[in-house]
C-alpha cells in the first residue's frame, strides 16, 4: 500500500507538518508526564483509525519502557486496572475531545473537572493541545492512507 500523497515530498504539506510538529514539541517539553502523552496519542489514534500514528506511538512508548500489558489495554482502559486515576482522566478527556461530533455538548464538565483534579493549568493546556495535535496528525494520515507498520522508534528525531 502506498500513501495517496507523499507528505514529506510536498513542500506545502512538509511546511505545515513542520509547524504542527513544532507545536507538539511545546507539549513534549511540558510537565505533562511522557507516559500520559503517549497513552493519549495512542487512544486518539485508535479512535480515529490512524494505523500510522498507532504504530508510531505504541513503538515509541514501548521504546521508552511502557509495558506491553498497558499498551495492549489502552483501547479498553476503563476495564483495566493498570492505569492511574490521572491517566484515566487524561484518557477520558482525550476520548471526549476526539469524539466531539458524537456528543452535542462536546467535552463534559465532569470529564474536565476530573482532569483538573490531576493536572495543573499548564499540564491541562499541554493535554488539550496534545489532543488537538494528535487529532490533526490522525486526520492527515487517514485522509492520505499513510501505511502503517514500518515505523522505527526515533525515526523523526
Amino acid at each position: 500500500m502506498d500513501a495517496r500523497l507523499n507528505l514529506l515530498g510536498s513542500p506545502v504539506a512538509a511546511k505545515i507538518l513542520r509547524h504542527v510538529t513544532s507545536a507538539g514539541k511545546a507539549v513534549s517539553d511540558s510537565t505533562l508526564p511522557a507516559a500520559t502523552q503517549e497513552l493519549v496519542k495512542i487512544r486518539a489514534s485508535q479512535i480515529n483509525g490512524c494505523g500510522f500514528c498507532t504504530d508510531m506511538h505504541t513503538k515509541e512508548a514501548a521504546h521508552a519502557g511502557e509495558t506491553s500489558v498497558r499498551l495492549n489495554l489502552v483501547a479498553a482502559w476503563r476495564e483495566a486496572k493498570v492505569f492511574t486515576d490521572a491517566e484515566r482522566a487524561a484518557l477520558e478527556l482525550a476520548e471526549q475531545g476526539t469524539r466531539i461530533a458524537d456528543a452535542a455538548g462536546g467535552v463534559t464538565d465532569e470529564a474536565w473537572a476530573n482532569a483538573a483534579k490531576h493536572y495543573d493549568e499548564e499540564q491541562l493546556a499541554a493535554l488539550v493541545s496534545l489532543i488537538a495535535i494528535i487529532n490533526a496528525f490522525n486526520r492527515v494520515n487517514v485522509i492520505v492512507q499513510q501505511p502503517a507498520g514500518d515505523y522505527q522508534p526515533g525515526q523523526f528525531g
